[in-house]
C-alpha cells in the first residue's frame, strides 16, 4: 500500500441517525446512514431509545460501509468517531465502539467535533463541488445549532454569532408542530412553503444585537397567531397551509440573511459555506445563491447527503488529523457539550 494511501473508518452516532463511512484520503468510498423511525410517534427525539437503536445498527452499518468500499478492517489507517455535542446516550454508544475497534485493530484513534465536522464536509473531494478557500464564513444551521463561524484554516475557528435561545431547526421542527405536521416537520414546511405566498402574513423579525440569533419569539409569534386565526375559522390551517408555511420560511431566511449580510459587512469575507441539517432548505439555498449576484458573495452548499447526519464528514475532519498527527488517547470520553 503506497504510503500516501489513508483509509479512515469514520464513525457518526450524536442524535438518532448511526452513521458509518470509509474514505480514501479525502475521497469517499462508502457513506452509510441507517435512520430511526421509532421517534416519528413522539414527535421528536426520545434519548433511550436513540440509544438503543444505535446498538442495534452499529455493527451492520459499519459492516455494510467496509463492504461498500472495499476495504477489509486490516488495511484501515485510523478510526474517526463524534466526540460531541449531542446526546450523551447516543455519544456513548459510537464513542465506545470505536475506541475498542481502534484498541483490537492497534490503529489511532481520532475524535472529531460534529458541527466542526459539518463546515469541513466542504473539504470532500466531490466533482462539481468546488471547496472553499481560506478564510470563509460558515453558517452552521441544524436542530441543535445556529452559528455564524469565521474560518481561517482546517482547525482555527472561531464563532462570532449563534442562537441565544431556540436553534433554526427547533424554528421550523416547532413550528411545524403547531400546524399540526408530523415529526420531523421542519422540511414538510420547505415542501409546502414552495407553492405558497412568502409574504402572506407578518411576522416579526426579534431584534438581537451583533451577530447572534434569536428564533424563541417567533415560535411564540407564529403560535398565537395559529390560535387566533383557529379561534375564528377552525379550517384556517387547512385552508391556508401553503402560505403560512411559506411565510414562517420567508421570515427565517430573512433572519439569516441579515446576520450574514452583517457577518460579510463586518469581517471583509465575502465567501459564506452552509452546513448542518437545515442546510439541506430550499428558501435558504436559494436566497444565499441569490446574494451572489446581489451582494458579490461566493457562496459554497455541500452536496446533499452532507447535509444532515453523516459520517463522511466526520471522515474528513479524520483525514485532516491524520495528518497532523493529532490523535486521541483510550482515556476520551464523550461530551454532550463540546465547543470547538
Amino acid at each position: 500500500m503506497n504510503s500516501r494511501d489513508i483509509y479512515i473508518l469514520a464513525i457518526e452516532s450524536s442524535c438518532d441517525d448511526t452513521a458509518a463511512a470509509v474514505l480514501h484520503n479525502d475521497k469517499l468510498l462508502s457513506n452509510i446512514v441507517a435512520t430511526q423511525e421509532v421517534h416519528k410517534k413522539y414527535g421528536g427525539v426520545v434519548p433511550e431509545l436513540a440509544s438503543r437503536a444505535h446498538q442495534q445498527n452499529i455493527v451492520p452499518v459499519i459492516h455494510q460501509a467496509l463492504a461498500e468500499a472495499n476495504i477489509d478492517k486490516k488495511d484501515l489507517s485510523a478510526i474517526a468517531f463524534t466526540k460531541g455535542p449531542g446526546l450523551m446516550g447516543s455519544l456513548l454508544v459510537g464513542t465506545s465502539f470505536a475506541k475498542s475497534l481502534s484498541m483490537g485493530l492497534n490503529i489511532p484513534l481520532i475524535e472529531v467535533n460534529h458541527m466542526q465536522a459539518h463546515i469541513l464536509a466542504h473539504f470532500i473531494d466531490e466533482e462539481d463541488f468546488p471547496k472553499p478557500t481560506f478564510p470563509f464564513l460558515a453558517l452552521t444551521i441544524s436542530g441543535g445549532h445556529t452559528q455564524v463561524v469565521k474560518v481561517s484554516n482546517y482547525f482555527e475557528m472561531e464563532v462570532i454569532g449563534q442562537t441565544i435561545d431556540d436553534a433554526v431547526g427547533e424554528a421550523f421542527d416547532k413550528s411545524a408542530k403547531i400546524l399540526g405536521l408530523p415529526y420531523p416537520g421542519g422540511p414538510l414546511i420547505d415542501r409546502y412553503a414552495r407553492t405558497g405566498n412568502p409574504k402572506a402574513y407578518k411576522f416579526t423579525k426579534p431584534k438581537v444585537d451583533g451577530l447572534d440569533f434569536s428564533f424563541s419569539g417567533l415560535k411564540t409569534a407564529v403560535l398565537y397567531f395559529i390560535q387566533k386565526e383557529v379561534k375564528n375559522n377552525p379550517n384556517f390551517i387547512e385552508e391556508n397551509r401553503d402560505d403560512i408555511c411559506a411565510s414562517i420560511q420567508y421570515t427565517i431566511v430573512e433572519i439569516l440573511m441579515d446576520k450574514i449580510k452583517k457577518a460579510v459587512k463586518q469581517t471583509g469575507i465575502n465567501q459564506i459555506a452552509i452546513g448542518g441539517g437545515v442546510s439541506a432548505n430550499s428558501g435558504i439555498r436559494t436566497a444565499l445563491k441569490a446574494g451572489e449576484q446581489k451582494y458579490g458573495w461566493q457562496t459554497y452548499i455541500p452536496k446533499f447527503e452532507y447535509t444532515t447526519d453523516n459520517a463522511a464528514m466526520i471522515g474528513i475532519v479524520g483525514y485532516y488529523k491524520y495528518l497532523e498527527e493529532e490523535f486521541t488517547d483510550m482515556g476520551v470520553t464523550a461530551q454532550a457539550r463540546y465547543k470547538f
